[in-house]
């Protein structure tokens, strides 16, 4: 019975991939492309397949994937809501859908990120609209959802790995978080590696506590030491690496690092310092921006003298070779946004491209015992 209940909280915080962005009629071609691959069928079809399905996420060993288009955390650019449509189109295409799990979606009301900042009133009404129940336990915001989810995932499944496709970089904060804590409880001595063009660690950001420019600073009182988040890809900053480092104890490596002294040479300094502090596993979190904005423009803050997609696969692997990858996510690709400064560039295709190739390098590590 007790089974049973955790499935049916799943299926109400959850829905079929593809379902979490409302596509009308914008890019429903899209989704109806996702269903039929997924669920060989769209609509009601979908849905039923879905749902039949979802209770093996209590015992599946394969990677897990959790799609959360929310992108009210972000600031600059919006439309990273699309990217877990978009990049599961573009990574079904190389990977096979039986080498993962496919969760689906976190339920979205698009105005919400976390209960926290709603009213009593706001959250009654939309669990009647979510649950048809507004005395219902269950969350209603994208983070919210996601972080409950993960919890029920982690705590019913031991050997679950968990690899999230958002969505603004807020949403790491959903996954990353359950994950430090679960790890702790296993006694795991965990690090985050963060591909990222942005440090990401305001305390707040316009009076607001967790967002896409202050999630990394919410996650960091979960580490064993805060020298286990390591900053890969840094550029677009307004203070220097010296100060990030002695203010909250991380350890980054700007793009010009890699740039100047080759991928290799900085996955062997970094695996010499994760080795030294008897690191046992790792979470990737890897938003798209860290890559060279010629290469990931669809994103809501490009960034030139980034790294190359080569550099990102070297760094990647080096360090999978030495250290399990037990939970991943990809973050920041917004399909439907253009810069100008790159117009030449074809979008979103080479975006979607790289952000598909990271998320294989990724999924492929997390599947190893």
């Amino acid at each position: 019975m007790f089974v049973n209940k955790i499935i049916e909280d799943l299926r109400q915080c959850l829905c079929p991939a593809g379902n979490g962005v409302f596509t009308i009629y914008t890019a429903r071609h899209h989704r109806e492309a996702l269903q039929q691959l997924l669920y060989g069928g769209v609509g009601e079809h979908a849905r039923y397949t879905w749902q039949e399905k979802l209770p093996q996420v209590l015992t599946e060993k394969k990677p897990l994937i959790l799609g959360i288009a929310s992108d009210n955390g972000g600031g600059i650019l919006r439309g990273a809501n699309w990217g877990p449509l978009f990049v599961r189109n573009a990574l079904y295409h190389s990977l096979s859908i039986d080498k993962v799990f496919d969760l689906g979606d976190v339920r979205v009301i698009p105005q919400f990120l976390l209960d926290e900042y709603l009213s009593s009133n706001v959250i009654r009404s939309s669990k009647s609209w979510l649950y048809h129940d507004e005395n219902s336990h269950l969350p209603v915001s994208p983070l919210s959802i996601a972080t409950y989810v993960t919890q029920q995932i982690y705590q019913h499944n031991t050997q679950a790995k968990i690899f999230g496709i958002g969505g603004d970089h807020s949403c790491s904060y959903a996954l990353v978080k359950p994950y430090l804590k679960y790890k702790k409880q296993q006694n795991k001595r965990v690090a985050i590696i963060q591909f990222d063009a942005h440090t990401d660690i305001m305390k707040s950001r316009m009076g607001v506590p967790i967002c896409f420019g202050s999630w990394t600073y919410h996650v960091l009182e979960e580490l064993m030491d805060p020298s286990l988040l390591i900053q890969v890809g840094i550029r677009s900053s307004s203070k220097m690496r010296d100060f990030w480092q002695s203010q909250y104890g991380i350890k980054q490596y700007w793009a010009y690092d890699i740039l100047e002294n080759g991928a290799d040479a900085v996955a062997e300094d970094l695996y010499e310092y994760l080795n030294f502090r008897k690191v046992d596993e790792l979470y990737i979190t890897f938003d798209i921006d860290a890559l060279d904005a010629s290469i990931a423009n669809a994103t809501g803050t490009p960034e030139s003298d980034g790294v190359s997609l080569n550099d990102a696969q070297v760094l990647i692997s080096k360090l999978t070779q030495h250290f399990a990858l037990t939970g991943a996510d990809i973050m920041e690709v917004a399909p439907f946004v253009r810069s100008l400064s790159y117009s030449n560039v074809e979008q979103p295709k080479t975006t979607l491209d790289a952000a598909a190739n990271i998320s294989e390098y990724l999924l492929q590590a997390m599947s190893y015992p």
